[in-house]
C-alpha cells in the first residue's frame, strides 16, 4: 500500500501473474488460469510458497510529476491537527491522497525553516494526481482551517515522492514497529495519539496513518489472500526507530504501550501483515490473526506446495490446518 492505493489499489490488486520456484524445485506459472491457488496465495501469502523470479504487472499513468503539500503544525495543536486531517480525507477526490503523521519530528532538511528544525509535531502530507487546481483547492482549506507552523507546496517528480522518507529510515537505524486497522480516526484514537506522543525518546521515531478506500475497496475480500478486510479504513503504522542499538528498548516499550493503548479502537484482531515485526514474525497467534478465517486456506496451498516449510524465514504459514482459525 502506499500513495497510489486509492488510484489503483494494493500492488497485489495490480498482479497478472507471477514465475514461482517452489519448495521441490519446480517452476510455475502463477495467473488466473494456472495454478490458480498458488496465485491467489502469493497476492498476501509473502515468500511462504517459493521464490518468485519474475512478476507481470498490469499498470496504468501516473506522474512524471504530482502536486506535494506538507504541512506541520506545533505539538500543542495535535487534537485540532488530526481532527482537521480527517475532515479533509473524507473529502479527498479519489485522484488525491493523503497520510496524517503524529509524533513527527520536523528534519533539519532545506525545505524546514531553521528556527523549526527539530521541533515535535504534527503533519499532513498530501499529493495530489489530478490538475493543480484541485490540489491548491485542498491546500487553501487547510491553510485557512488551521495555520501551519510551515508547510511546503510544490510539483513534484513521482519518483522523488517514492524518496521521500528514504533519508528517515536510512540503513544502520534500528528499529521496532506494529500496526493497526481502524474505521476512522476517532476523537479517542485521537486522544491516545496526542497522550503518547511526548512520550517518545527518539526522533526518528514517527506514527503514520494510511487511508484504504476507493480502488482498494473495489477488490473482493476472497480475491486475494491480503488477510486486511476491504472495506474503507485507515492502516496506522507506528513506528519505533533509534540511531544507536541501546535507544532502542525505550522506544520499543513505547510503540508496545501505544498499540495497547490503541488496540480496543482498532478493527479486529488483526493487523497488517507487513507491519508485522520480525521478533514477532514467528508467532503463529499474531500470523493467524492477521490473516483472519483466509489463513485456513493459505496453510491448505502451505501443504500443497511447501508441505515441510522450507520456505520460514518470514510471517510464517505453516501447512498444519489445525491449527489454523475456522470460519
Amino acid at each position: 500500500m502506499g500513495w497510489l492505493t486509492r488510484l489503483g489499489g494494493l500492488s497485489i490488486d495490480n498482479l497478472v501473474a507471477a514465475q514461482v520456484v517452489v519448495a521441490d524445485g519446480r517452476i510455475l506459472r502463477a495467473a488466473e488460469d494456472q495454478n490458480a491457488d498458488l496465485f491467489w496465495a502469493v497476492r498476501g501469502g509473502g515468500g511462504n510458497f517459493g521464490v518468485i523470479t519474475e512478476f507481470e504487472f498490469g499498470l496504468f499513468d501516473a506522474g512524471p510529476m504530482v502536486h506535494f503539500g506538507l504541512f506541520f503544525w506545533d505539538a500543542e495543536q495535535g487534537r485540532e491537527a488530526l481532527r482537521l486531517a480527517r475532515e479533509v480525507i473524507a473529502e479527498l477526490p479519489r485522484s488525491m491522497n493523503a497520510i496524517p503523521a503524529a509524533a513527527l519530528t520536523a528534519p533539519p532538511a532545506p525545505f524546514v525553516p531553521v528556527e523549526h528544525q527539530g521541533r515535535p509535531g504534527y503533519a499532513l502530507l498530501l499529493v495530489g494526481f489530478g490538475p493543480e487546481a484541485e490540489h491548491q483547492q485542498v491546500t487553501e482549506r487547510i491553510r485557512s482551517a488551521l495555520p501551519p507552523l510551515f508547510d511546503v507546496v510544490t510539483p513534484m517528480p513521482y519518483t522523488a515522492l517514492q524518496q521521500l522518507l528514504d533519508e528517515a529510515n536510512a540503513w544502520g537505524f534500528h528499529g521496532y514497529d506494529k500496526s493497526g486497522y481502524f474505521a476512522e480516526l476517532t476523537d479517542e484514537v485521537i486522544d491516545v495519539l496526542v497522550e503518547h506522543a511526548p512520550l517518545k525518546t527518539s526522533p526518528l521515531s514517527v506514527l503514520l496513518f494510511y487511508r484504504l478506500d476507493e480502488a482498494y475497496s473495489e477488490v473482493g475480500e476472497d480475491d486475494t489472500a491480503f488477510g486486511g478486510g476491504r472495506n474503507p479504513r485507515y492502516t496506522g503504522f507506528f513506528i519505533g526507530l533509534t540511531p544507536t542499538a541501546d535507544m532502542l528498548p525505550a522506544e520499543r516499550a513505547w510503540i508496545r504501550s501505544l498499540w495497547q493503548a490503541l488496540r480496543p479502537h482498532m478493527l479486529g484482531a488483526g493487523t497488517y501483515i507487513n507491519g508485522i515485526d520480525v521478533h514477532d514474525a514467528q508467532d503463529t497467534a499474531q500470523v493467524q490473526a492477521a490473516y483472519g478465517p483466509t489463513y485456513t486456506r493459505l496453510a491448505a496451498v502451505k501443504a500443497a506446495y511447501d508441505p515441510d516449510n522450507a520456505f520460514h524465514r518470514n510471517v510464517n504459514i505453516t501447512a498444519d490446518v489445525t491449527l489454523a482459525p475456522r470460519r
